[in-house]
């Protein structure tokens, strides 16, 4: 992801979550050493993102999505796929992410990436009000 990406990251972002990072948490993840954020394109369109952490050995999904158009493609499979390459490439060995309980699409996404539930944070997203899932991943 580069910045001139970050226009098209955040429309797919604003059509995809009810509470949406800025722009500027775009620009601030790019810069940020311990992160990786990367695109998925077909041809020339941007379709997808997704974000990472790396800090030590533990990993941390941030942010994906898919455009709507392009959603049950297997783009979000492959995203977190290659993301999950790239953590382990850098050292992690523990791999979290937080998903809306209600959000059943991504969680059997990352079941199928070999993703289990660990508990749940009550109340942690907003708008709406709602659990969030934690998830985890062992690297080995």
């Amino acid at each position: 992801m580069t910045v001139s990406d970050i226009p098209e990251v955040t429309a797919i972002e604003n059509e995809s979550f009810s509470t949406p990072w800025t722009e500027a948490s775009f620009f601030s993840e790019i810069n940020n050493p311990a992160s990786i954020c990367r695109v998925a394109m077909a041809g020339d369109s941007l379709i997808g993102y997704v974000c990472a952490s790396c800090i030590l050995d533990e990993g941390h999904i941030l942010n994906l999505a898919v455009r709507p158009d392009y959603r049950r493609k297997g783009i979000g499979r492959m995203l977190a796929l290659s993301i999950l390459k790239e953590l382990r490439s850098c050292g992690c060995k523990k791999i979290f992410l937080e998903v809306r309980a209600s959000n059943t699409a991504a969680i059997r996404l990352y079941e199928s990436t070999g993703f289990r539930m660990l508990g749940l944070m009550r109340g942690y997203y907003f708008l709406p009000k709602e659990d969030a899932v934690i998830m985890g991943l062992q690297l080995h």
